[in-house]
């Protein structure tokens, strides 16, 4: 078998700022007058190792700050690296800064142009690519007057036509897939799975998670320089959503020290105890008889200051079940237990599909249903009653237990893909849900009659 050609391979990557507290220091260092050092270095990244072989699409995630936008500046050539290496295999066009190398005097015809010989192309190459770019860009007379006078929209329009017809076999992309008004957005896309069809290799930075759950092979999930772990779409996106709130054990990688946040090695350290009481929880509900399918590998966090104890499905007929007829009602029960006081806590529910993609869900806060405080030692029964219309097939189902304090975000319990769910259909339509249209078809001869 045919060993994958590599096409971006880095190697111990680091990315290191200095800092100064004020301007003169700077000037004395750059000098030679300084006696001792006067700055801080900050890692934008630390140690950072990443392989993407020819034809994989490779998204990246993370928080603000957490180093995504600079690997791939690295990668691309705009910033040198302050240690580690970085080995190219292939031509890159990069959607990052849109229209940074534009010249404003320029109009739009000159300005690609441009960007085509900064690239690489010669003036015949770009000929034979212009109808594409300007078909793509669609602003019209406009390509014939100077960019300064563009809109913020045709603006990047034209850049991001001028990137995506070059054709090139690596394509960076870093948030440039949500410019322009949603007819565009949906041109960029198809361009994007057309690129994936065809077998290019792709790096993509988003924060749009479904989109990284959709087109991307891999997540490389990335945090205050560090990378904490790389896997499947659905893994790395559980990963991140812990991240957001403080909270990341990701199963097989000590991450204790990386960051200073004792709720994280907390969690860490919790991780196997939390496994245990959800498996003991399991146990009960099946000696009970259920048909619900729970998860053994479920993901779990939080601080515990509330836990949810148990949780089932109930079809329209109140049975206990994990599959669903199409166009039926169902309810979402959990029981949660109150270790301690919390203000005005928030129950939600989240149905995803077996990609990791976030389908529906709701909330008590969304909901406005349910906006107390309660003791601690309460234990409370929640209930979601709603109709399905979710096309067939297999879904999972995640619980959470939130809550504000002190305008400070916090997850008390957090249940991922807890058990499954089936929805049996007879009829599947477009997308993820059925929209139940009532079609009526008449003569086109007739005429209303007022």
């Amino acid at each position: 078998m045919e060993e994958n050609r590599v096409a971006i391979q880095v190697k111990e990557l680091e990315k290191a700022y200095k800092l100064y507290d004020k301007p003169s220091d700077r000037l004395k260092e750059a000098l030679g007058l300084a006696r001792k050092r006067r700055y801080k270095e900050h890692y934008a990244l630390k140690g950072v190792d990443l392989t993407i072989n020819q034809g994989e699409t490779v998204g990246i995630i993370g928080t603000n700050g957490s180093g995504k936008s600079t690997i791939l500046k690295i990668i691309t050539g705009v910033l040198n690296p302050t240690k580690g290496s970085v080995e190219v295999n292939g031509r890159i066009s990069a959607l990052l800064e849109l229209g940074a190398g534009f010249n404003m005097e320029y109009n739009g015809i000159e300005n690609v142009y441009l960007n085509g010989t900064m690239i690489g192309f010669s003036k015949k190459e770009i000929d034979q690519r212009m109808e594409e770019i300007l078909n793509f860009a669609d602003i019209g007379d406009y390509v014939y007057q100077p960019v300064k006078t563009y809109s913020s929209g045709m603006f990047v329009r034209l850049a991001f036509a001028v990137a995506i017809n070059i054709d090139p076999e690596i394509l960076i992309v870093d948030e440039a897939l949500s410019v322009g008004d949603v007819f565009f957005q949906a041109k960029c896309y198809h361009k994007f799975e057309e690129f994936k069809n065809m077998g290019k290799t792709i790096v993509f930075v988003s924060h749009d998670l479904s989109s990284i759950s959709k087109y991307c092979d891999r997540v490389v999930l990335l945090n205050q320089g560090v990378k904490l772990g790389e896997g499947s779409p659905k893994e790395m996106i559980d990963a991140y959503k812990q991240v957001l709130v403080g909270q990341y054990p990701i199963p097989g990688e000590d991450h204790e020290g990386l960051l200073e946040d004792k709720d994280i090695k907390a969690a860490a350290a919790n991780k196997g105890e939390a496994r245990e009481q959800g498996a003991q929880a399991g146990e009960t509900e099946s000696a009970e008889g259920s048909d619900t399918m729970k998860n053994p590998e479920l993901l779990e966090y939080g601080t515990k200051a509330a836990v949810i104890e148990d949780y089932f499905i109930r079809d329209e007929a109140g049975r206990k079940c994990s599959a669903i007829l199409k166009g039926s009602r169902c309810s979402v029960h959990m029981k949660v237990r109150f270790v301690e006081d919390i203000s005005e806590p928030i129950f939600a529910f989240t149905i995803k599909n077996i990609k990791g993609v976030e389908i529906t869900g709701t909330n008590t806060m969304v909901e406005k249903a349910f906006l107390e405080s309660i003791k601690g030692g309460s234990v409370k029964q929640i209930t979601f009653t709603q109709k399905i219309d979710l096309q067939g097939g297999e879904y999972l189902l995640s619980l959470g237990v939130t809550g504000y304090e002190n305008e400070d975000f916090k997850v008390y319990h957090r249940l991922y893909d807890v058990m499954d769910l089936t929805v049996i259909s007879d009829k599947d339509t477009v997308g993820y849900y059925d929209t139940n249209s009532e079609i009526t078809v008449t003569d086109g001869r007739q005429t209303d009659k007022g």
